[in-house]
């Protein structure tokens, strides 16, 4: 993956690789290939015990692999204001990891799920959603750390 993208980094802003949440063989390549990396945390209490198992993963790529891995940020997802699991949790994740969480949250929104189901990105399916608007900010984030 990583010789692949060397060859095409040139041509492109940005190069995001999505990965499952799982840790495979395919996300350690992902990480390989990468120079930083975001961080997506559902503001769900076992998403939050996740974390902690990714931040270690990415020490030992670091270490044993020898990358210069950069993670550029935690983003909450799946955030629901009106749950308080959600709050709680979006609350600990800023706590724990002062200075290193996006103001962006994403919400956790219906159109999230449905955009994919009628072959549209969330920008063609809903545009004015609150969901886009939350991308938007982000986006905005990550080109001010550039």
């Amino acid at each position: 993956m990583k010789e692949v993208l060397e060859g095409i980094k040139d041509s492109y802003d940005f190069v995001i690789i999505d990965c499952p949440p799982s840790l495979c063989l395919l996300t350690i390549n992902a990480l390989c290939a990468s120079t930083e990396v975001l961080i997506p945390v559902q503001c769900e209490y076992l998403a939050f015990e996740g974390l902690y198992q990714l931040l270690e993963t990415i020490n030992l790529v670091r270490k044993n692999l020898e990358q210069d891995l950069k993670i550029a940020g935690a983003l909450l997802t799946m955030y629901n204001r009106k749950n308080k699991l959600s709050r709680e949790v979006a609350k600990e994740v800023r706590r724990s990891f002062p200075g290193h969480v996006f103001d962006a949250v994403i919400p956790k929104a219906v159109v999230l799920a449905e955009a994919p189901k009628f072959g549209k990105t969330i920008l063609q399916y809903a545009p004015t959603s609150q969901a886009v608007k939350a991308y938007r900010e982000l986006a905005k984030e990550l080109l001010e750390l550039k």
